[in-house]
């Protein structure tokens, strides 16, 4: 594993940062535009919950192999509130921020692997990963 680099958000402009950041290592790795553009857009997502639900946290991509697939990890990292009830937020049209809902399981539709762990009062940590076809 070789993380790429790591995204500071604290702010809506860390979120272009981090979107951006996807995009060319997805770019650099040789995924379609159509994979960069699920990428970005769960890096957006993800990033979005960070700012909105804990104020602050990280968003870091690493390069990764397994048998012989190369791909991208997301791992997005706060220390909020955490999540209270996973089940709840993994339902489709779920959304506490008023926004369309697609939010954690579009999350998960558009990644080929994703993992929550959460614990309220201490945070959250999700992993995204994406593998070249």
């Amino acid at each position: 594993m070789e993380v790429q680099s790591c995204v500071k958000i604290i702010n809506e402009w860390d979120i272009v940062a981090a979107r951006q950041l996807g995009r060319n290592v997805a770019k650099d790795l040789g995924f379609g535009t159509v994979d960069q553009a699920r990428v970005t857009t769960a890096i957006s997502e993800l990033a979005r919950n960070i700012y909105l639900y804990a104020g602050q946290g990280t968003v870091a991509i690493e390069k990764v192999q397994r048998n012989g697939k190369a791909g991208m990890k997301i791992i997005a990292v706060d220390e909020g509130p955490g999540i209270k009830d996973i089940r709840k937020v993994m339902e489709d049209g779920y959304t506490t921020s008023g926004g369309l809902g697609a939010g954690l399981p579009g999350v998960k539709r558009l990644m080929d692997e994703f993992d929550i762990d959460s614990t309220p009062g201490k945070g959250t940590k999700i992993l995204a990963t994406k593998w070249l076809r």
